[in-house]
């Protein structure tokens, strides 16, 4: 079919998508996230639907934000008291013409399932991106890890997988980590899944490393985030070096971004937690980093913490009436959005473009809203949208899911290696992929239809399934 001209009887690309966008408003109402993220691609598919008039006849956008499958099923548990909790868990298995299902199990109270198909849905192209063969999925539970004991986790984990393992498999649906789930919740999930299902199989990624696991993977995301921000800067032939970066949140993206960057010479000096913002003038250096490491990993303790033992830094608690984070005000270079979706609006983006930053590669998923990120492509910011920029951690869930298949175990080295090259390839394919399509340095363009096309394709040659 040439491109550009399209068949008779075929809508024109905008109806479509309008159409199918009050669709997928009307059949998942209150599902704000999901509609953002479908919005946010659809916007990008405009150029590839005058090119490829099949994908509308084929009804491919109708198809790819339908999930495949959609569970859904109470986790009952024993809390240390002997009361009896309920929580509600979920795993939403989107799209497999590329692979398994491949995504993370997030344990926060906002969890819901609007949450979980806008984090599912992104998955599908962020996984397209890696070069690998996996598709997209995302689970988890509105269960609070925050403040109980390790025997509550684990009475917690037993229950979740003893219905999920129903579902998932090596071959079949291969769950990670997401914010709440970490090295101990992976443990106690693995372990109940191997007790149930008698076989120790590469059924999770983000094990711990004397069981499956691999090196580099608690750092993928951040290190991922970090190494995609250095490619944008080298298309204008600059470095991170000597650049302030501003990096929100603390866990374990906030903290390996923050190691990278100092790898490269950059100076972080911020970071936060849902009681506020750290904002440390003489930069967060790796003794500091520790000391960070030591509070959330160990302690989990808050930020706030921060002020009182470095007595330069400033601590700026959460203010619900404020419309804007404050740590977006402060004057950065680059800026790494690494704590949840929606963290940067409109008067964000704005404040970071009028203090002069030049760089945002988002490390959290979706952490820009709409408004925010058409200011920052406006601007002619670098921006490194999440489904690229943040791709570096199931990148290396990729890698871990290939040492568990071959039953090998690769160096620190040989993964980081193989990370910096996977994200290499991801910039090069969404940089080239805008320009294919008219839109150079757009790299929302060029991460949405590059990891479309490759999903797309594979869904028109395996027929209406």
């Amino acid at each position: 079919m040439s491109a550009g001209i399209m068949t008779p009887g075929i809508k024109a690309p905008g109806t479509y998508i309008e159409e199918v966008m009050t669709k997928v408003k009307s059949k998942n109402p209150a599902e704000p996230e999901f509609h953002q993220a479908v919005q946010e691609v659809f916007e990008s598919l405009r150029l590839v639907l005058e090119r490829h008039p099949e994908y509308i006849s084929e009804k491919i956008l109708e198809r790819i934000v339908e999930p495949e499958r959609v569970m859904m099923f109470r986790v009952p548990w024993f809390d240390d008291q002997g009361n009896v909790q309920v929580n509600r868990g979920f795993r939403i298995e989107m799209n497999s013409a590329i692979g398994p299902y491949k995504g993370g199990l997030r344990f926060h109270p906002s969890v819901n399932l609007g949450i979980l198909k806008f984090l599912a849905f992104e998955q599908v192209f962020k996984n397209s991106l890696t070069t690998l063969p996996m598709g997209g999925g995302k689970g988890g539970s509105d269960f609070d890890p925050k403040g109980k004991s390790d025997n509550e986790v684990m009475r917690f984990c037993q229950s979740f997988m003893t219905e999920l393992q129903r579902h998932i498999g090596p071959d079949t649906d291969v769950p990670a980590g997401d914010i709440g789930v970490g090295g101990r919740e992976i443990g106690y999930l693995f372990g109940q899944y191997k007790r149930i299902r008698n076989e120790f199989t590469g059924v999770l990624t983000g094990k711990g490393l004397n069981w499956g696991g691999s090196l580099i993977r608690p750092e993928a995301t951040g290190y991922g985030c970090v190494y995609f921000a250095a490619e944008m800067l080298k298309t204008k032939k600059d470095s991170l070096e000597g650049k302030v970066c501003l990096v929100s949140g603390s866990g374990n993206v906030s903290q390996y971004t923050i190691e990278k960057l100092l790898d490269l010479g950059a100076k972080p000096v911020t970071v936060s937690d849902s009681n506020g913002v750290i904002y440390d003038p003489d930069g967060i250096d790796r003794e500091k980093l520790a000391w960070i490491m030591e509070l959330k990993n160990i302690k989990r303790g808050r930020v706030r913490e921060y002020a009182d033992r470095f007595k330069k830094a400033l601590f700026m608690p959460t203010d619900m009436k404020l419309d804007h984070n404050p740590l977006w005000a402060l004057k950065g270079d680059c800026a790494f959005p690494s704590a949840t979706q929606n963290e940067i609006n409109a008067k964000d983006a704005a404040n970071l473009i009028a203090n002069g930053c030049k760089l945002v590669s988002e490390g959290a998923n979706m952490p820009s809203t709409l408004d925010a990120t058409k200011l920052f492509l406006e601007a002619k910011v670098l921006y490194g949208p999440a489904k690229a920029a943040n791709a570096g951690g199931v990148a290396t869930s990729g890698l871990e899911m290939s040492q568990n298949s071959a039953r090998l175990s690769w160096t620190r080295e040989e993964v980081d290696d193989r990370l910096h090259k996977i994200m290499i390839a991801i910039h090069k394919n969404c940089y080239e992929t805008a320009e294919t399509y008219g839109t150079p340095g757009n790299l929302v363009n060029g991460a949405n239809i590059g990891g479309f096309l490759k999903v797309a394709n594979a869904m028109l040659d395996q027929g209406l399934v």
